[in-house]
């Protein structure tokens, strides 16, 4: 019974790989080159927080083949243990990157629409470079764990069979309490931060009778599907590091959330589509032909009403 659960739990995990990599390359792709456009124009902040977005997702999918290998080989590691290291820790970094870029996204946004005069004045694109790069060596910073646990000395329990799994007594006592911290630091503070300013966004957008009803509209949808990436996405498997930490390992279904992290490369290009001045089809360099209004439109109204 236990073999048959294994096999259908890689099996699983492999379709999943599967399809977020034949979905999400292409749309990711198509964003990338959007971003690439824009950066050469004029880019707003969100533009350059949603080209690293798409930066962090595509790296993802870049390592996503090695983690197909695994759960083919039934969820075995037969790849040599350094790349183990390296896709894990890409694997990882890119999940909390992603959660960080969604909550400056959501800043900037607040920022738009409740202080436009302030928001003018950060529109120099140096600000949104400077918080990616920050974002980056946060996650970097915290994901480096992921090196010590496999391969510092006094910590190695030469178990080379599986991939970041099966850790001993000596690496719980340090992988836990990290994960515990990684649950609040990058996924629940930025969680609550997202609520926060979208929810006043929402409130705002609708005490400002000169905003049409389709711009709240599209508003409202991007903030509230940006949340439910958050909720559904990124909230379940960061939760396994709280009852990994009290029950002192590693729950089972922690795979399963982290299938939802890897569908996340499919929608967040979605979230482009709906949030990103880069889709605007006013111009003959447009990727879509058929007209949308994006919420940066309503970021550059507050602008210049403001």
């Amino acid at each position: 019974m236990e073999s048959m659960e294994l096999v259908v739990r890689s099996e699983v995990i492999l379709s999943v790989y599967i399809i977020s990599f034949l979905m999400g390359l292409p749309a990711n792709l198509l964003a990338l080159y959007a971003f690439s456009v824009k950066i050469h124009s004029k880019p707003l902040p969100t533009d350059i927080l949603l080209l690293n977005l798409t930066v962090s997702d595509m790296l993802f999918l870049i390592i996503l083949p090695l983690k197909m290998h695994e759960a083919a080989s039934g969820m075995k590691w037969h790849l040599p243990i350094i790349l183990c290291s390296i896709a894990s820790f890409t694997f990882f970094c890119t999940i909390y990157t992603s959660s960080l870029l969604l909550m400056a996204v959501s800043v900037v946004r607040y920022i738009a629409v409740a202080f436009p005069v302030t928001y003018h004045q950060l529109l120099k694109p140096v600000y949104a470079i400077v918080i990616s790069a920050a974002i980056w060596l946060i996650s970097a910073a915290h994901c480096i764990i992921i090196f010590i646990i496999q391969h510092h000395p006094s910590l190695d329990s030469n178990n080379s069979t599986v991939c970041y799994e099966n850790f001993s007594e000596k690496q719980l006592e340090i992988l836990l309490p990290v994960r515990l911290e990684f649950f609040f630091v990058l996924c629940f503070v930025p969680l609550l931060i997202c609520v926060f300013c979208y929810l006043r966004c929402i409130m705002i957008l609708y005490s400002r009778p000169r905003i049409s009803l389709m711009q709240r509209q599209k508003a409202i949808g991007m903030a509230l599907g940006t949340l439910a990436v958050f909720l559904i996405c990124v909230l379940p498997y960061n939760f396994s590091h709280v009852l990994g930490y009290f029950q002192r390992e590693n729950p089972t279904w922690r795979h399963y959330t982290l299938l939802l992290c890897t569908f996340n490369t499919c929608i967040d290009p979605i979230i482009f589509y709906f949030s990103s001045s880069s889709f605007h089809c006013t111009s003959k360099k447009s990727i879509f032909r058929k007209h949308v209004l994006t919420v940066s439109g309503i970021e550059r109204q507050h602008a210049s009403t403001g």
